[in-house]
């Protein structure tokens, strides 16, 4: 699968810098304290979009015969910086994250110190660093416009905790359909914050019994997808309420009707994220390279459901 590639910064952080080099085959550096280990640090372990990203690094891994340490961050930014500090305490010889905070805060303590951290997922603002991400923001909002088109206006999205990077960048996309289409978005409702399936369904539910309920949910997350799911259910709305979500769920399509969803390639992204850390364990000194994976709208008939005054 292709990626788009995006323009290098000539710049490179002290971090990106390879702390040890690597021999032909792939072999690590014999010289300092290479351990053949390095560090996967996700929002959740038992999450499926986690799982894929982990075999895709593992993949990639597997091959240069280093073993894969994964920690979850529970989305919480000291504990990243806890989970990064542990990691170099145990020598990895590099680290992949799917960071917590939009802005970096987490890691500006352990910014300094000289190892190899590729970003997969979610990218920290700031200076350029390597990362992989999905087209999350043109996907957001690729996604709104396919409900806009259907005649939604009032529409819900559900999100995560806005420090996390892709939750911003969602909700930004899903704000620029609106303003791609020249539309009012006072309609467009935005729940953020929510954790878990549990937590979206909640909310979902409390949205739906109010005097003016949205015709058409946008959920940002594959957990959030789930409390969606099963809150229209319990409604009795899943076929007239309208409903994208983001990420792709298992059994999605035998739902009736099947869910429309935003399919990332989270088993890619991990493959690329570590293919970049072990060029740069290779000695790589290049600039930060952003590598953006494409996602696919796929159309399976919640999406479709139009606006009943439509």
């Amino acid at each position: 699968m292709s990626v788009l590639r995006c323009v290098a910064v000539p710049a490179r952080p002290a971090r990106l810098g390879a702390r040890r080099r690597m021999v032909g085959g792939g072999a690590l550096r014999s010289c300092g304290r290479a351990t053949r280990t390095i560090a996967l640090l996700v929002a959740s372990v038992d999450n499926p979009f986690a799982g894929e990203i982990h075999r895709g690094v593992e993949d990639v891994a597997r091959a240069h015969d280093v073993a894969v340490l994964a920690s979850s961050l529970d989305e919480e930014p000291e504990r990243e910086v806890a989970a990064v500090e542990d990691s170099i305490r145990r020598h990895v010889d590099g680290i992949i994250v799917n960071t917590t905070t939009a802005d970096g805060s987490a890691l500006r303590r352990v910014a300094r110190l000289d190892v190899p951290i590729v970003f997969v997922d979610r990218t920290p603002s700031g200076p350029a660093v390597d990362c992989v991400t999905s087209d999350t923001r043109s996907a957001s909002q690729r996604a709104t416009a396919h409900l806009l088109q259907r005649g939604h206006r009032r529409i819900v999205l559900l999100t995560e905790r806005l420090h996390v990077a892709t939750a911003v960048e969602r909700r930004r996309g899903f704000l620029d359909a609106y303003a791609a289409a020249g539309l009012d978005a006072s309609g467009a409702l935005v729940l953020s914050g929510l954790v878990g399936a549990q937590a979206a369904r909640a909310a979902l539910e409390e949205v739906m019994a109010s005097p003016q309920p949205p015709t058409a949910v946008f959920s940002g997350q594959n957990l959030l997808t789930e409390g969606a799911v099963h809150a229209l259910s319990a409604l009795g709305l899943r076929r007239t309420v309208a409903h994208v979500g983001f990420d792709d769920l298992p059994l999605a399509d035998v739902l009736d009707p099947g869910l429309t969803v935003v399919r990332q390639q989270p088993r890619t992204m991990g493959r690329q994220a570590a293919e970049r850390l072990f060029a740069r364990l290779a000695g790589s000194t290049e600039g930060p390279e952003h590598l953006v994976v494409p996602t696919e709208l796929v159309c399976r008939g919640s999406g479709e459901i139009g606006c009943p005054a439509h």
